[in-house]
């Protein structure tokens, strides 16, 4: 499936201040929620929808609603971040959660705990900001996969070559949202240019 990679100037606004080591994490959080929304809309934009008939002031009209669920599955704990916008726009969602902790000397998550919905029948949308080697969100798409999810996508804020090559390699058929695509992992397997640890900057720990 093919790599979707945000097209906004707002977008790319928000990025740079999002990148900026300057930006204090009250206002990384609120940044961060609004690119989320963005992600949020840009991800959902194929969501199924049915007819429903109602009575305006005027007439009857018969409009779409959406057709199925949601549930989105934050990859605990910075995926908290992407949670929030998913949670304020669509009516019908749910959360699930995994927890992955990644290992600072061998770039290898490991998995601590793990919580989801009923996933069959429902959109589901894996949500990480940053996609770095797509060791944890291979884990992850695996993992709801395995509890009944059809229908899967994954979201990012920052995405790097090699992560993204590798969830294609093991999830060809998920489709990929981010709102940056960057150049290359360091030798510590951080996202260059990237914004340095995610959930550091937005918990200022």
């Amino acid at each position: 499936m093919p790599l979707h990679v945000l097209k906004h100037p707002l977008a790319s606004h928000v990025m740079t201040h999002l990148r900026d080591e300057s930006t204090k994490p009250a206002t990384f959080r609120t940044l961060s929620y609004q690119l989320g929304l963005l992600l949020a809309i840009e991800s959902t934009r194929d969501l199924a929808t049915t007819d429903k008939t109602v009575q305006t002031p005027l007439e009857e009209h018969t409009g779409q609603v959406l057709a199925r669920p949601l549930v989105i599955v934050p990859i605990l704990r910075a995926g908290l971040g992407m949670t929030q916008p998913f949670l304020d726009l669509f009516p019908d969602v749910s959360v699930g959660y995994v927890g992955l902790e990644r290992d600072h000397e061998t770039a290898v998550a490991r998995s601590y705990y793990c919580k989801l919905p009923p996933l069959a029948g429902a959109r589901v949308i894996v949500v990480d900001p940053m996609l770095a080697t797509g060791g944890s969100a291979v884990q992850t798409l695996t993992v709801v996969k395995e509890n009944g999810a059809k229908d899967v996508s994954f979201a990012c804020i920052v995405s790097s070559p090699e992560g993204v090559e590798t969830v294609q390699k093991d999830h060809p058929e998920v489709p990929i949202y981010t709102a940056a695509f960057d150049r290359e992992l360091n030798g510590a397997k951080y996202i260059m240019p990237g914004l340095g640890d995610f959930g550091d900057r937005l918990y200022g720990t």
